[in-house]
């Protein structure tokens, strides 16, 4: 299917004259350029992520309020990623990016539209939401622990609208080429409830459930923030008006793939959420689930939610940012079947040299990982909840690889504009997983939650991979293709034996340190057998890694990328 309009290829591709290495040269470099930039931000934002969720855990700890705050949380933050780091974005760059390479004043035109239009839906949506929890509380009794719950959903509800116009602002940035901004932009979010919990320990905020309200409040000033940081990147960019009634038909057409892409690229976001929903079961609902005891407790969704973090920051940091880096490469190619595919099959390499290895370290180190993050000192966890959380981050992390290269299949439909597919193969997936967290719960727990969403990931990978090759006609997996699949397997093969061996010669950990000590070695081994193992084998994607961008048309992408082996 092709796409609305035609979309420019990338740099040298669009000249009639440019050989396939130069082609491959460029979007090499430039693809490897944008994952830099957008991979390098987005570890700095998710270590203050990660640090602010240490700094919360080890205030609330695997209780009720920690359930009853990260559920709060969870409805903004779900928004934040469906947006921020895709279905938005994915509906609109490629209708954005078309009309700005002919027309950039209709383009500015179309971005104020949607920034209104979202503004105003965002609002009323968020509106709607309060009046309904308010009359919750109003009219119908609630233990403490339910009402403080609602009160916290209704205080960071608001977030919404906020992150949503971040997010679309992010977009244009992007389209632009300027990839830093909307990738820092979360680091304001994290470092205003880092301040706030930080808060808490020098006596400032009070007790725990003060402080709960004071980190969500912080929260709610930091979206702003994050909204006035995005303007002033614009600056020069785009040009501010509420003249733009030229781009309604735009707009419409924007919208139209708006829901398909939410559903379809939402899917592991909408499982998440799931989640948090079945998570939080005894607090919202009662102690008995379809006339049996639920097998959760109010400590469930405070290990769920927060173990989710640890999996989520390979995720963010590289699998997220190769599909946000891959995805305008892919739109400017969409008419050109050589460059398109090349692209595809880049960022799918990419997506598995990172991905794979983060999947098997993350469930060889679980233990010490979550004993150093969760515990020692000021514990996070008890005891009990640093057991279960282990069997949740076991089944979130297989999959981490999966989760990386549907984001990147998903955008290559989007990018040929099929938003259907992708749509309907997500909410298959959900509906299964939904089946599957019922089932799984009661022998399993919380951590039913996480295996669930991970075998419907790996299913919906095999999926996409079919039908991009039936619907789309492009075959992500040529013979280079699938060679290097499975060099980076062995690479990964080799790296997890590595990381074994270590953990076996180390002494069991009693204390927090040693569990710092295992954690650290197995780390240090386990990233320098991998870039030594690729490093022998020759593994081009850690070349493509360091190539730089084309300076110019045509321009080289650095020495020797022209010689990458294309399938």
């Amino acid at each position: 299917m092709q796409p609305d309009a035609p979309a420019e290829p990338v740099t040298a591709s669009s000249q009639g004259s440019a050989r396939p290495g130069d082609r491959a040269a460029d979007t090499t470099g430039a693809l490897a350029s944008a994952v830099r930039v957008v991979s390098g931000l987005t570890l700095v934002s998710r270590f203050s992520g990660l640090a602010r969720d240490v700094v919360t855990a080890r205030i609330f700890g695997d209780s009720a309020l920690g359930s009853a705050f990260r559920a709060a949380y969870a409805a903004p933050n779900l928004f934040r990623r469906l947006f921020g780091e895709g279905a938005l974005s994915a509906a609109f760059i490629p209708q954005y990016t078309t009309i700005q390479r002919d027309d950039p004043a209709m383009a500015a035109k179309l971005a104020n539209l949607v920034i209104a239009a979202l503004t105003l839906g965002s609002g009323l949506i968020t509106l709607l939401i309060e009046i309904v929890l308010g009359l919750r509380l109003w009219l119908l009794p609630a233990d403490a622990d339910t009402a403080t719950s609602i009160r916290l959903i209704m205080l960071m509800l608001p977030m919404m609208p906020a992150v949503c116009i971040t997010a679309i602002l992010g977009g244009v940035l992007q389209v632009h080429g300027r990839f830093a901004v909307p990738a820092a932009a979360p680091i304001i979010l994290n470092l205003f409830q880092i301040a706030a919990g930080l808060a808490f320990y020098i006596g400032l905020t009070g007790d725990e459930l003060t402080t709960a309200y004071i980190i969500g409040g912080a929260a709610l000033l930091a979206s702003v923030a994050q909204v006035v940081w995005s303007i002033l990147a614009l600056r020069g960019v785009l040009k501010w008006s509420a003249a733009f009634r030229d781009a309604v038909p735009a707009g419409r057409t924007v919208l139209s793939k708006f829901v398909p892409v939410l559903l379809g690229l939402g899917t592991l976001q909408l499982n998440t959420m799931m989640d948090t929903v079945i998570a939080m079961w005894p607090l919202w609902v009662g102690p008995t689930m379809f006339g049996r005891p639920v097998p959760l407790d109010a400590s469930s969704n405070a290990i769920i939610s927060y173990t989710q973090t640890l999996y989520q920051f390979p995720l963010g940091v590289f699998g997220i940012a190769v599909a946000t880096a891959v995805f305008p490469l892919l739109a400017r190619t969409a008419n050109d079947a050589g460059a398109f595919t090349d692209t595809l099959r880049r960022g799918l390499r990419l997506s598995l040299f990172i991905g794979l290895p983060a999947s098997v370290g993350l469930f060889l180190v679980r233990e010490d990982l979550l004993a150093v993050i969760f515990g020692g000192g000021r514990e996070a966890f008890s005891a009990d909840g640093l057991e279960r959380a282990q069997m949740v981050l076991a089944g979130f992390s297989i999959a981490v690889w999966a989760y990386s290269l549907n984001h990147v299949f998903t955008r290559a439909f989007y990018a040929q504009g099929d938003t259907k597919t992708p749509m309907r193969i997500a909410m298959s997936m959900v509906a299964l997983n939904i089946g599957l967290n019922f089932t799984l719960i009661w022998p399993l727990r919380e951590a039913g939650l996480a295996w669930s969403t991970a075998a419907t990931a790996m299913l919906q990978t095999v999926i996409l991979l079919i039908l991009c090759r039936r619907r789309l006609r492009v075959q992500p997996f040529g013979g280079v293709t699938a060679g290097a699949f499975a060099r980076i397997a062995a690479v990964t093969g080799v790296m997890g034996a590595g990381v074994i061996g270590v953990l076996i010669l180390l002494p069991a950990a009693e204390s927090w340190s040693m569990h710092l000590v295992r954690l650290a070695a197995a780390v240090g081994a386990g990233g320098i057998i991998y870039l030594a193992a690729a490093v022998v084998l020759k593994l081009p994607e850690l070349r493509w890694l360091m190539t730089r961008a084309p300076r110019g048309p045509g321009g080289s992408g650095g020495p020797g990328a022209a010689s990458i082996p294309l399938d």
